[in-house]
């Protein structure tokens, strides 16, 4: 009996796919894009609906807030160690800045994760996933 190939969730979830196949993906545009980040209304694989009801994707504002925080406090003691400075200016420019850039970042995963992790009833299921060649099954 042939081992079934599946495909793993942190790959998934760092590429944006699909948390029900893992094929399709979640956005249709680049993370850092001028038009702006566009979801995909279902899986272009499966069909999955992506927003389960409407409001859906409020509950990824709390997974958002909670990666700002991280990346603040880290910020913040790192400025810390790095300069010894007390001035607030500094920590303002440094903190809002980089929060500014990662604010696409924190916008796409928080919704990744909360598909992925946190919506009930929604599983991998390995046979939506069978046609398609890994990247680690290509042959060289």
């Amino acid at each position: 009996m042939a081992e079934e190939k599946k495909i793993k969730m942190w790959p998934a979830i760092v590429k944006a796919k699909c948390p029900k196949c893992r094929v399709g993906n979640i956005y249709a545009t680049p993370i850092y894009s001028i038009f702006g980040q566009k979801i995909h209304t279902t899986c272009p694989h499966c069909g999955m609906v992506y927003e389960r009801e409407p409001g859906y994707f409020y509950a990824a504002m709390y997974i958002s807030y909670a990666f700002v925080v991280a990346e603040l406090v880290t910020l913040a003691v790192g400025t810390s160690i790095l300069t010894g400075s007390h001035n607030p200016w500094l920590y303002t420019l440094i903190l809002l800045s980089v929060v500014g850039l990662l604010a696409p970042f924190n916008l796409r995963y928080s919704r990744v994760l909360l598909l992925h992790w946190l919506t009930p009833g929604i599983h991998y299921d390995h046979e939506l996933s069978k046609d398609v060649v890994t990247a680690d099954e290509v042959p060289v």
